[in-house]
């Protein structure tokens, strides 16, 4: 695959994660100064590690979501539980997903991923 097909590849994998008006959001927030990384980010992230084979989306949301967790990557979290519930994880799969974060991430990583999940599955109207 050329850059110019990992490229589109990447946006249409991006869009279908994150929805069509998230991308087009972001794309009209483009500027000179981060074009290069949003670039790279769409080529290499969205086109090339998102599209492998050895994993589906399903799958790689819920590596994400763990990472994310881990990683204290609270501003990525909103954005990726949306995905992963566009990639068919349920709000079951999501807590044990953040559950099993707690051991391994700890208990306050966890405590605020339940928190930000819970308002972005409440605003999804996944939660009652």
């Amino acid at each position: 695959m050329d850059e110019a097909e990992r490229r589109k590849a990447g946006r249409a994998t991006r869009s279908a994660v994150l929805g069509e008006a998230h991308v087009a959001r972001s794309e009209a927030q483009h500027n000179a100064f981060k074009a290069d990384f949003v670039d790279f980010l769409t080529r290499y992230a969205w086109g090339e590690v998102w599209n492998r084979p050895g994993l589906a989306r399903r799958e790689r949301s819920l590596i994400t979501l763990a990472l994310l967790v881990a990683g204290s990557r609270w501003e990525e979290l909103p954005l990726h539980l949306k995905g992963a519930l566009n990639n068919g994880l349920n709000v079951e799969e999501i807590k044990e997903v953040l559950l099993h974060s707690a051991i391994y991430a700890g208990v306050p990583a966890a405590n605020t991923a339940f928190q930000i999940a819970h308002e972005v599955l409440t605003k999804e109207g996944k939660l009652g």
